[in-house]
């Protein structure tokens, strides 16, 4: 258990912190889901309507240190090659 004073506000905002990061995190696993079933249905004009909201919610994602940036670019990257491919 947290001693000092600065110890104990240091864990509180740790939790906040986590809390946030995966919701974060969850979001971004839930647009790249969303993405892959329009995909496997075949579905270009619905995944390219899909496609700027999807570049959004990555780049946030990376931009706050959840992901990478390079992670980030690779799956756009490759999303955007499936949905071109259909």
């Amino acid at each position: 258990m947290a001693n000092t004073k600065s110890a104990i506000k240091t864990t509180r905002k740790i939790s906040r912190e986590t809390k946030i990061n995966k919701f974060r995190k969850s979001r971004f696993k839930n647009v790249i889901k969303k993405i892959n079933v329009l995909i496997e249905k075949k579905n270009k004009t619905e995944a390219l309507k899909f496609l700027p909201k999807l570049n959004s919610e990555i780049m946030k994602v990376a931009k706050t240190g959840i992901i990478k940036k390079r992670n980030a670019s690779r799956n756009l990257s490759r999303l955007t090659k499936k949905i071109n491919s259909l």
